[in-house]
């Protein structure tokens, strides 16, 4: 029962969608597993980008399944108007299916997630203010809302009822805020979402295993990277879901018996968006190349994202954490006129060195890289489609990197088109 999972390794950003897209060729259902529209995929597909939050990027092979997974919290609004902005762009959204116990992010999730970050002031978190954190939230109070009950009006409208007996009290009370009509948002849901969506809903779970037990080729893949998980990220700087491989099971029904590969993503260099420690982040020139290089802007909220060399230690951690079998590297055409380029392989933290991630975030913000520096190899990458077309400095640096992670790298993007990456190992 092959099933593969893609995970980022790092603060996200790492090109998932790429590879996503370039293993879901050989896939017959792609599922998303956790997160929500904060997230966003990229893929170039004949020059022609294509910029998707929730559809997994499966969607683009006409033969395969895309399915979004019960871990997912799914914005109805948001849903359909990918799904126009695809058909409008000639591709066929009909194989879609997304999990009835998938949870829905209302409104007043937002609502909430824009006045809890203004309300932490200097301690905000860098949310993108999709609501993705208090749908969690519900989730975990058994208030949320499935996708599900739209099927039955009486149930959703209850639902409605009982949670805003709850949130329109924290609005009004504590925010100051008008509360919110259960019948009004009710009628406005199902008014404008419930025909787009009630053909996609199904069992999912039942779907995946039906798939796997034919020994099709499943693909899961997380949105968001492995420290940003809630539990192994850098807390409270984090998303409120487990992007981690181990996600995977709970967020799609599958038992980790299931998989047999998993591979980590990670960029030639790192980013991250938000707040949060990031003892290699860049504040001179190579980081300002990086982002201008790079295009390292939000796909969806267009921030500025912040730069810094790869982390080796990091990715050391993440090995471990998901299980990783193998490493893809993405944009090391981004470092192509870098006179040096460096690799973070281990942190000085109070006159000593370490080489493992430290448990305590303390360590962690106080932690200062020890680099290897290497020369850069300044040559367009661009159109290499094998190892054989690296310079061998560029070799050098995945050789060294290889070393540090102690997993093999097998696939390198030299751009951002489907077809610019090369098999390495």
């Amino acid at each position: 029962m092959p099933a593969t999972v893609v995970v980022g390794t790092q603060w996200g950003d790492e090109g998932k969608g790429k590879f996503t897209d370039l293993l879901a060729k050989d896939m017959s259902m792609v599922v998303r597993y956790q997160g929500g529209h904060n997230a966003g995929h990229t893929l170039v597909v004949d020059g022609e980008k294509f910029a998707l939050q929730l559809i997994p990027s499966g969607v683009l092979y006409p033969y395969i399944v895309p399915v979004i997974g019960n871990g997912v919290v799914v914005d109805p609004f948001v849903l359909l108007a990918e799904m126009k902005m695809l058909q409008r762009r000639g591709v066929d959204t009909s194989n879609l299916k997304v999990s009835g116990n998938a949870h829905l992010i209302m409104p007043y999730h937002q609502q909430l997630d824009a006045l809890h970050e203004r309300h932490l002031g200097k301690a905000k978190l860098g949310t993108t203010k999709r609501g993705i954190g208090p749908a969690y939230s519900d989730k975990s109070m058994r208030l949320g809302i499935r996708v599900q009950d739209m099927l039955d009006e009486d149930i959703f409208a209850e639902k409605l009822h009982t949670v805003l007996s709850h949130t329109n009290k924290v609005l009004t009370k504590v925010f100051n805020r008008l509360p919110v009509d259960p019948d009004k948002l009710a009628e406005k849901v199902l008014s404008e979402c419930l025909d787009g969506i009630k053909p996609l809903i199904t069992d999912t779970v039942n779907l995946i295993h039906d798939s796997l037990e034919a020994g099709q080729h499943v693909l899961f893949e997380g949105a968001q990277a492995t420290f940003l998980d809630l539990d192994h990220g850098t807390y409270p700087f984090v998303t409120s879901s487990n992007p981690t491989a181990g996600g995977a099971c709970p967020g799609a029904g599958i038992g980790p018996r299931h998989i047999d590969r998993i591979l980590g993503i990670s960029k030639a260099y790192v980013t991250r968006v938000g707040a949060g420690p990031f003892p290699t982040e860049l504040f001179d020139l190579d980081g300002d190349r990086m982002v201008d290089i790079g295009a390292e802007y939000g796909t969806n909220t267009g921030r500025r994202r912040r730069p810094g060399w790869v982390d080796a230690v990091m990715l050391r951690h993440a090995v471990r954490i998901n299980s990783l079998s193998e490493m893809a590297i993405t944009k090391l055409d981004v470092l192509d006129t870098f006179e040096t380029v460096k690799i973070c392989v281990a942190y000085e933290i109070d006159g000593q060195r370490v080489e493992k991630l430290p448990y305590h975030q303390s360590d962690l913000h106080r932690a200062t890289p020890i680099y290897e520096e290497l020369p850069g190899w300044q040559q367009d990458l661009t159109a290499a489609t094998q190892a054989s077309d690296l310079p061998p400095n560029a070799v050098t640096y995945l050789r060294i990197l290889e070393e540090q992670i102690g997993i093999p790298i097998t696939l390198v993007s030299t751009g951002p088109g489907r077809q610019q990456f090369l098999n390495w190992n």
